[in-house]
């Protein structure tokens, strides 16, 4: 393997990713390549997100209640990416919510003002994930925000993979196309390092219903929005990673329940 080439390839490759998802001050030297490379970098970029939020939760937990640091876990998860797929699934939901043509449905998802269907979609979304979080054992939480994040990025890179982008565009028009196995493998590995700490600490079982929760999340929300617009665009990629974190949580509690 040459190491030396790898490096020079992909460390432009994640830290583009790491700029483009997060508003975290990094200098990423650009070009059309290494931006292409960037999405088999996102649930890498995920774990970054991960460990923050399970470091905030870990301050939080020591100096205040189990659900006050599972409330500044999520803000911080949110502050580190600028909300962006807060704002993605925001979009979706005033987007999609109502019988619109495709076209008003894309033009509603491009204004920056929010409607009553995003307000209402953000208020469950981030108050489901803090309740599905503070739900879990205290010592689970920090292991499951950094498998969550990740995981729920490499959620994205399965719409990017098997569906096209709708517009000629966007945020998401630059790294469009730009999946191949070895992105999707690199991504899955990256992902099943990131949960591999959470099989340590729940059952085994909490892990598969966990990923079988993330996926029923990202279906429904794939299947809200495909027929309706023949593909994705840069919101759907956001509200995608929304519902599969969530259902990720969900799934977990699942298994630990019983």
């Amino acid at each position: 393997m040459d190491v030396v080439g790898f490096f020079n390839t992909e460390i432009p490759a994640f830290l583009l990713a790491v700029q483009f998802l997060t508003r975290l001050k990094i200098a990423a030297p650009y070009s059309p390549e290494a931006m292409r490379r960037s999405p088999r970098w996102y649930p890498a970029v995920g774990i970054v997100v991960g460990l923050i939020s399970a470091v905030v939760y870990g301050l939080g937990c020591w100096l205040f209640s189990p659900l006050i640091a599972v409330i500044l876990a999520v803000a911080a998860s949110i502050v580190v990416t600028g909300a962006l797929h807060e704002d993605g699934f925001a979009d979706a939901c005033d987007g999609l919510g109502g019988m619109r043509p495709k076209e008003r449905v894309l033009e509603i998802m491009r204004d920056s003002r929010i409607g009553a269907y995003g307000v209402l979609g953000l208020i469950f979304m981030v108050g489901g994930r803090i309740v599905a979080l503070q739900t879990l054992p205290i010592d689970a939480v920090a292991f499951a925000l950094v498998g969550g994040h990740a995981a729920s990025r490499a959620s994205m890179l399965w719409i990017m993979s098997t569906s096209d982008y709708v517009r000629s565009t966007g945020a998401g028009s630059a790294v469009a196309g730009g999946i191949d196995r070895t992105a999707l493998s690199t991504a899955l590995m990256t992902t099943g390092l990131a949960l591999l700490p959470l099989a340590f600490v729940v059952p085994m079982a909490s892990v598969i219903t966990g990923l079988a929760g993330l996926v029923v999340g990202h279906l429904a929300m794939r299947r809200w929005y495909e027929p309706r617009l023949g593909g994705y665009t840069g919101d759907c990629l956001g509200a995608v990673q929304q519902c599969s974190e969530l259902g990720f949580y969900l799934g977990l509690l699942v298994a630990l329940a019983r």
